[in-house]
């Protein structure tokens, strides 16, 4: 700190001599001064400063930049053009992936000015306002939207932007092979936009743990991004979006292998250690693989999918750089409840006179549960206001007060666990009580606990509390799939089919809207197909089969060989999706026939068919 402080000095004596002068981040930035107070620094190794210059335009906002020295900036300014390039090729097919490229900028030897994207935070903030241990969690990237995007129609922009933005954050990072992906490099822009920083080991040369590479899965996507993908912890048609677009972006640039080996090969000889020799370059073509046909890649891309959301290590990464992120936080760091957009305090709300707890209702939305409307009134005559809350934010007013004042100060805390089989409604009735004492206890409390930022925070309105304020309404599901039996099969399949060269090829890509089993849970489908007639069954074709889904993805290529177009026209392919069940009989989830003769194979026929009892498919 000190240091900084001796160089912001220098910096504005420098600015006192010269009066203004612009960047070299972009020479259309001209500053005239330096703001020290908003002047800080980063906890990373190599302690970046994070500056904030005086815009000399006097409508325009001050300019903050990052400084670092000890990284050799030249590999970023490559890796951001590389992604550029890819951009570029994405929006001239017609696919905008909502990519935030920052400008970067090598001012000598291993230093240089990168952009400050505003509006936007690591996800290692955004998990820790869930604990220490909140890369475990799936609801906090999906809590961080909500908050920032309170409105319907927002919060639904920010996952589209979400979607897109991530998938083409897993394919560049894939092809370029970026290492060192922890949760203080990867960002997230409150309009739901994520992006990397921070490129200082790319084309595979991981950081290592001794013997063991700490970049153990082929890219960054974890549980909580498929949960503000999917709406929830189960897979939906989302999901599916998301896949297409991670697999089309990867076969668009897979399209010009050519041009990025060539970029790549001119800097070989430009001083950049983990770019220097051919091997380099043969893991951009391996992470490419040109010799693939587009199918191949798609099904490729998918495994990758499957195979970073499955992987614990990335989890494990993060909970790691968490903890050793904890001994540099400042003391002076005062707890936020992770719902609350914003702080209130006595000042700015008005003094609480007296809550109470009316009810509990049931919410399906974003996940099944209760919910507690508490009636909050305050000094201002007539001033009454209603506020719904979790359990789950109970608890963790409770967690954040206990990190704030000595627990002989708090009220004792309902217990989170519930022995026995109770129903949900029952134990929601029991806990209103609880709540209730607990609330009344808090507000009448020592007045440093009553009047501190985080209560009045508390029961401050948010937007979801103005929509529902003094109502009592009734919910209903938003989707009621997983009430109906199996007798009413149903669902759609999204096939591509395609015939060359004698061969018939199926690639079976999703599934949505499968029913639920008889005893309500989820199936574990798989696709079974036929070439009928076919009397010996020897055109029996399967995919893996996707546990506990209604929405599974499978991106998996069935082929029949050897089939004359003449023969082709006289078959039907016979579709069947059932769900394992281990030792019993496999449960038929809905089946459809296609009559080959009816679809123009000369060119690749994609789409969805709908899955019935018997008959006929529909496209």
């Amino acid at each position: 700190q000190g240091i900084l402080r001796e160089g912001l000095e220098d910096v504005a004596q420098f600015f006192k001599a010269h009066g203004s002068c612009r960047l070299p981040l972009s020479p259309s930035l001209l500053v005239k001064g330096i703001v020290s107070r908003d002047c800080s620094y980063f906890n990373s190794n190599a302690v970046p400063l994070k500056l904030s210059f005086q815009n000399v335009d006097p409508l325009g906002e001050n300019i903050r930049v990052i400084f670092k020295c000890g990284d050799d900036l030249r590999q970023d300014m490559l890796t951001l053009q590389m992604i550029r390039i890819m951009n570029k090729i994405w929006v001239q097919e017609g696919l905008d992936m909502r990519m935030v490229i920052f400008r970067c900028f090598s001012t000598g030897r291993g230093r240089g000015m990168v952009e400050m994207i505003p509006n936007a935070e690591t996800l290692r903030k955004i998990q820790v306002e869930h604990g220490v241990t909140g890369s475990f969690k799936d609801r906090p990237l999906a809590d961080w939207l909500q908050k920032h995007n309170p409105e319907e129609d927002e919060y639904e922009k920010a996952v589209e932007n979400f979607i897109y933005s991530c998938a083409g954050c897993c394919v560049a990072t894939y092809v370029l092979g970026i290492c060192d992906r922890h949760n203080d490099n990867i960002m997230l822009k409150t309009t739901g936009h994520m992006f990397h920083i921070d490129f200082g080991r790319f084309l595979g040369h991981a950081q290592m743990f001794g013997n063991i590479k700490r970049d153990r899965a082929p890219f960054v996507f974890t549980s909580d991004m498929a949960y503000v993908i999917n709406g929830g912890d189960k897979p939906s048609s989302r999901f599916h979006d998301f896949v297409d677009l991670c697999c089309q972006a990867y076969n668009l640039i897979r399209k010009h292998t050519h041009l990025f080996l060539n970029l790549l090969g001119l800097m070989l000889s430009c001083g950049i250690p983990e770019l220097s020799d051919l091997e380099d370059l043969k893991y951009v073509y391996d992470a490419l693989r040109p010799q693939d046909s587009d199918a191949d890649a798609t099904t490729y891309f998918t495994r990758l999918i499957e195979s970073s959301l499955g992987s614990v290590a990335t989890k494990l990464n993060f909970f790691i750089h968490n903890l050793a992120q904890m001994k540099f936080t400042g003391s002076d760091a005062r707890p936020t409840l992770s719902f609350a957009p914003r702080t209130h305090t006595l000042k700015t709300s008005g003094r609480i006179r007296d809550v109470f707890l009316c009810r509990h209702e049931r919410v399906f939305n974003p996940s099944k549960g209760y919910t507690y409307v508490v009636k909050v009134q305050r000094d201002n005559p007539g001033e009454v206001t209603f506020v719904q809350r979790t359990f789950e934010e109970f608890q963790e007013l409770h967690n954040k007060l206990r990190l704030l004042f000595p627990s002989s100060l708090l009220p004792s805390f309902p217990s989170r666990f519930v022995i026995g089989r109770s129903r949900g409604e029952a134990v929601a009735e029991r806990r209103k009580e609880e709540l209730n004492g607990y609330i009344w206890h808090l507000i009448h409390a020592a007045p440093e606990v009553a009047e501190c930022d985080l209560i009045y925070t508390f029961f401050h309105p948010l937007p979801r509390d103005e929509k529902a304020a003094g109502t009592n309404p009734t919910p209903k599901p938003a989707d009621a799939t997983w009430a109906r039996s199996l007798g009413k099969v149903g669902g759609e399949v999204k096939l591509s089919i395609s015939y060359k060269n004698n061969k018939l090829f199926i690639m079976v890509m999703h599934i949505r809207g499968l029913p639920p089993l008889q005893d309500g849970n989820d199936p574990d489908p798989y696709v079974k197909t036929y070439l009928l007639p076919d009397p010996q069954k020897t055109t029996k074709r399967k995919t893996k089969v996707a546990r506990k889904t209604c929405n599974p993805t499978y991106n998996e290529m069935l082929v029949y060989d050897g089939i004359p177009r003449g023969d082709l026209e006289q078959r039907e392919l016979r579709l069947s999706v059932l769900s394992e069940e281990g030792f019993w009989e496999n449960i038929l989830l809905g089946e459809v026939g296609i009559r080959l003769r009816d679809l123009d194979l000369a060119q690749e026929k994609m789409g969805w068919f709908a899955l019935g009892s018997r008959g006929h498919g529909t496209l």
